[in-house]
């Protein structure tokens, strides 16, 4: 499926396109317990545990990433 194949989306200004995204990723977020989490993503998840447990120190707070993040514009 792609974008291309609905002329109705393809007219849309930006802003609309965002709203309809957001609408989208809404209803999905509905039907969330259908989906199943892939088993890499559970392996990723095991290891950032697995990292924190062996090291609690390591890596940065949120608000500090976020602030070095915006720093870069």
């Amino acid at each position: 499926m792609k974008v291309a194949d609905f002329p109705q989306i393809m007219a849309l200004s930006t802003s609309e396109k965002l709203l309809l995204v957001e609408e989208l990723w809404n209803e999905i977020g509905q039907k969330s317990e259908s989906l199943e989490m892939p088993e890499w993503h559970k392996r990723e998840l095991d290891q950032s545990v697995a990292d924190h447990a062996r090291d609690p120190m390591e890596g940065s707070p949120w608000p500090e990433v976020k602030n070095r993040i915006l720093a870069r514009k």
